[in-house]
């Protein structure tokens, strides 16, 4: 305990500037996305931009793929998130997924992580020795997957976020980036948080319009 403790603390004396700014701003993001804010987007920005070269600069080539991704598609939830109708409301609403949406899901995010563990297997043997497929091919494909779910405001990417919550705790302390890792913990419990607050939302928003429905 105390080796571990003694690692923590030298890792954390040597954290840069740049990974304080990536984690403190991830961490509004995702206070941002729990009360459905745009600012979700725009704030995550100036968090997934810095991890890009954090991750690549730690052989974590998986998790830089997924801030590049989120990145873009932080750009294209923007979009769908301010998009209003005639009537100047927001078109997008929080919402549960369908049968076929939940497979469509497993099928996204399973497709994504052989690609990306075959791939990261091939660079750690030749480019990037550091590497661990098989964590960061599992952390890499559920983000890409709730990335993609938070974008169509989708109640079931809380539960893709918990589960690359869970294992990026681990992944990034091994790397040294022991800040990133406390990272992890707090949006792990800020995802059970968020998802028991989208539920909600999404369990109102049913009921309200069930209700119009009957009148």
């Amino acid at each position: 305990m105390q080796q571990f403790w003694e690692q923590f603390v030298t890792n954390l004396n040597n954290t840069s500037l740049l990974e304080y700014i990536a984690v403190f701003t991830a961490i509004a993001s995702v206070w941002f996305s729990r009360k459905e804010s745009i600012w979700v987007y725009p704030v995550g920005l100036v968090s997934t931009i810095p991890y890009v070269y954090i991750c690549l600069a730690n052989h974590l080539i998986g998790e830089a793929s997924v801030n590049i991704y989120y990145s873009v598609l932080s750009i294209y939830g923007w979009v769908l998130w301010a998009k209003k109708d005639q009537q100047k409301k927001h078109v997008l609403h929080i919402g549960f997924s369908n049968k076929q949406e939940w497979q469509q899901q497993l099928l996204f995010a399973g497709s994504l992580y052989v690609i990306i563990f075959l791939a990261l297997t091939y660079l750690k043997k030749y480019f990037v020795p550091g590497a661990i497929p098989w964590a960061d091919a599992f952390a890499s494909a559920t983000a890409y997957t709730g990335m993609w779910l938070m974008a169509k405001k989708k109640v079931e990417s809380w539960y893709w976020w918990i589960a690359t919550n869970i294992t990026s705790i681990p992944l990034y302390f091994v790397k040294g980036l022991v800040l990133t890792s406390v990272l992890y913990f707090i949006l792990l419990v800020m995802a059970f948080w968020g998802l028991a607050e989208w539920k909600r939302r999404a369990i109102n928003k049913n009921s309200t319009k069930l209700e119009l429905e009957q009148t």
